[in-house]
C-alpha cells in the first residue's frame, strides 16, 4: 500500500516537472496577463490623484512593467543562459560537505534512477515559481499606486518595496531557471537568494524606521508584512536545507555524487 502511494506520488511528480517544462511558454502568458490584469486595477485606484492618464504616466505605469516583465525576462534569459541538454562543470569548492559521499561521472549520474527534478525535488519547484504570484499579489494588494501628488515618505515607501519585489522575484525566476536546466550552482544559489530575502526584509525595515512622518498605521502593517515575509523565507530555509543538503536526488542530480 505505501509503495503504492509512493509510485503514485512520484507519477505525480514527474507529470508536474514536464508539465512545466512543455507548457512554461502558456504560463508565462498566462502569467502576464493575469498580473497586468491585477496592476490595471491597482493603477485605477491611487493613493493620490493622477495629474495626468496614467498609462502614459512613467510613475503611472513603468513600476508595474517591472513587477510584470522583469521576472519573467529574468527566467528567459535564465534559460538562454543554460542551454537545454548542456552539461555543466561541478564547482571546484563544495560548499556541501554534510555526509559522505563518492563522485560518480556526469554520464553514470545522468543514467541513475535519481537524477532528475522529480519527486520531492518537484514540490521544492513549485514552490520557486509561486513565490513569484504570491509576492507580487501581496505588493499590490498592500501598496496602492503613487499617483501625482503622493506624499515624500509614501514615495520612498514604495520605491523600496517595489525594489524588493522585483529584485527578489527575479532572483527566485532565475533560481528556477537554473533548476530546470540541472546547473550545478542551483542549490548554494536558492540559499543565496534566502540569505538575500532575509537582509532585504530586515534592511527595508530600517530604512522604513528613518522615513520622517509614515504614519503609524502604515508603520505597523508594514511590520506585519515584513514579518511576514521573514517568517516565509526562515520557514522555507528550515524544511528545505537539509533536504538541498542530505537528499540522495540533489547530490545525483546537481553534485555529481552519491552516498558512500
Amino acid at each position: 500500500m505505501v509503495r503504492m502511494v509512493k509510485d503514485h506520488l512520484y507519477r505525480k511528480s514527474v507529470a508536474l516537472v514536464l508539465s512545466m517544462q512543455v507548457n512554461l511558454q502558456r504560463i508565462l502568458m498566462i502569467w502576464v496577463l493575469v498580473a497586468a490584469f491585477a496592476c490595471g486595477l491597482r493603477l485605477a485606484f491611487p493613493a493620490t490623484p493622477y495629474a495626468e492618464t496614467p498609462w502614459v504616466s512613467g510613475a503611472g505605469l513603468l513600476p508595474y512593467l517591472l513587477v510584470v516583465a522583469l521576472p519573467v525576462a529574468t527566467l528567459m534569459l535564465g534559460l538562454k543562459l543554460f542551454p537545454m541538454g548542456q552539461v555543466h562543470a561541478q564547482p571546484t569548492f563544495r560548499l556541501a560537505k554534510v555526509g559522505r559521499w563518492q563522485k560518480v561521472d556526469c554520464l553514470r549520474a545522468r543514467e541513475m534512477s535519481q537524477f532528475g527534478l522529480y519527486g520531492v525535488m518537484a514540490s521544492l519547484l513549485l514552490g520557486i515559481i509561486l513565490n513569484v504570484p504570491v509576492r507580487t499579489l501581496e505588493f499590490l494588494s498592500s501598496v496602492p499606486a503613487l499617483g501625482s501628488f503622493a506624499p515624500s515618505w509614501f514615495v520612498s515607501l514604495y520605491s523600496i518595496l517595489l525594489a524588493d519585489v522585483v529584485i527578489l522575484s527575479s532572483l527566485y525566476m532565475f533560481a528556477f531557471a537554473m533548476a530546470l536546466r540541472l546547473v550545478p550552482l542551483f542549490p548554494r544559489f536558492l540559499v543565496m537568494v534566502w540569505g538575500i530575502d532575509l537582509l532585504a526584509q530586515l534592511g527595508i525595515a530600517h530604512m522604513v524606521s528613518s522615513i520622517d512622518e509614515v504614519p503609524r498605521a502604515v508603520d505597523m502593517a508594514l511590520l506585519d508584512l515584513l514579518s511576514g515575509n521573514v517568517k516565509k523565507v526562515l520557514i522555507s530555509a528550515a524544511l528545505w536545507m537539509p533536504y538541498l543538503l542530505l537528499s540522495e536526488r540533489v547530490n545525483v542530480t546537481f553534485r555529481h555524487r552519491v552516498s558512500a
